[in-house]
């Protein structure tokens, strides 16, 4: 005897054999994939237990190289290693005023930017197809299969030719591409916000190289960007590089090589990372001729050393406010995005700001990527099992 399922014409069907849809946070310094599971949104990781994906592409001598292992190679083979392709897509060469302070070998030629690698040339697109390649097969390993669809997320103020090329990057890595998701409507996913009441929201978004805010309405379940804005020269890298001066200071150290400085900016990366745990951090990184550097960098010094930083991503939120035409006070929740988010003096900052906690029960290195699965799964028409 055949059994058939029978539903309403209006209804979806009882049961249906479950779509492998992932979400996809694209990012300048480092990418994510994740997707949901058992109702629970999940970034996926690497066989090591990594989360993040540098977004660093090498053209290596025998194939291509990703993430981590790429970016072992950024100062020694520096012009066939690819950092921040992101901030390249569906941009001409006369679109990058500061083209000079990239180590690559540029194409003068009309139309998309485009480096010559030991590999041949290879344009914005093909670079990020490279990482999300990277991403999708990871998944696939994950999921034990192929994957039926992706949202891929993208900066809110990304124009439609980065949009288009954010999606011809995406097919290139043989990904069916379901939407493409403003980044701060996801992190407002991830949160559950698009189930909240209607309102308004801040998405301040705080990466390795760059800061954005976000004004976002919620209304009837959908999300409208009011105003974006933001400093695209400004991010945690600059809080690292304010600890690395200060300890050339504190240790009297002379002129550095470019191996001193790369050393003493790891250090002062973990410094920077142990203080959002801890009062103190003891710093020993040891130069390239064999001098020991001991200092000790406490959470007042970082704080006083970093304040004007701070200051300065609170400007652009004041202008994402005017030109909202809101006030601090009308914003119901703020979401925090990005790694460097974690330092209390920024979420101290934005709670004196806006005149209450900002939301921070997610990693706010996942939390792109989270919300873009959860939109991925609905989209792919999966739905929960109790």
């Amino acid at each position: 005897m055949t059994l058939f399922q029978i539903s309403e014409p209006d209804e979806a069907p009882v049961l249906h054999p479950r779509k492998r849809a992932i979400g996809i946070d694209l990012g300048t310094t480092n990418s994510l994939v994740a997707t949901v599971r058992h109702g629970l949104a999940v970034v996926l990781p690497d066989e090591e237990g990594r989360p993040l994906v540098p977004s660093i592409v090498r053209y290596a001598e025998k194939g291509v190289e990703t993430g981590y292992a790429a970016m072992a190679h950024q100062s020694d083979d520096a012009q066939n290693t690819i950092v921040s392709a992101k901030r390249l897509m569906g941009r001409g060469l006369t679109d990058l005023a500061d083209a000079r302070r990239f180590p690559y070998r540029f194409v003068d030629a009309p139309g998309m930017v485009k480096i010559t690698t030991r590999s041949g040339v290879k344009t914005p697109v093909e670079i990020s197809a490279e990482i999300l390649r990277a991403l999708r097969t990871r998944a696939e390993e994950s999921l034990a299969g192929a994957i039926d669809g992706a949202v891929v997320t993208v900066p809110a103020y990304f124009d439609e030719a980065q949009r288009q090329a954010t999606k011809d990057a995406a097919r290139l890595a043989g990904l069916n591409v379901l939407r493409l998701l403003n980044e701060p409507t996801a992190a407002a996913i991830a949160y559950g916000l698009d189930n909240a009441s209607e309102g308004v929201y801040a998405i301040y978004d705080l990466g390795g190289g760059t800061f954005d805010i976000s004004i976002l309405r919620l209304s009837k379940g959908v999300f409208e960007v009011l105003a974006t804005n933001g400093d695209s020269a400004l991010g945690g890298d600059d809080f690292d590089h304010r600890v690395l001066c200060w300890i050339i200071e504190a240790a009297k150290l002379p002129p550095l090589g470019p191996p001193d400085v790369r050393s003493l900016l790891v250090a002062s990366r973990e410094a920077k990372e142990n203080l959002s745990e801890h009062e103190s951090a003891l710093i020993l990184p040891t130069l390239a001729d064999g001098q020991t550097v001991k200092v000790t960098l406490t959470k007042a010094i970082f704080t006083d050393i970093t304040r004007n930083l701070v200051s300065k991503t609170l400007q652009p939120v004041k202008r994402a406010l005017r030109d909202a035409q809101l006030q601090p006070g009308d914003v119901q929740g703020v979401v925090l995005v990005g790694g460097a988010t974690r330092m209390p003096q920024i979420r101290r900052a934005v709670a004196e700001f806006f005149g209450q906690p900002p939301l921070t029960n997610l990693n706010p290195d996942e939390v792109v990527a989270l919300g873009a699965a959860v939109q991925a799964n609905k989209l792919a028409g999966n739905q929960e099992r109790n």
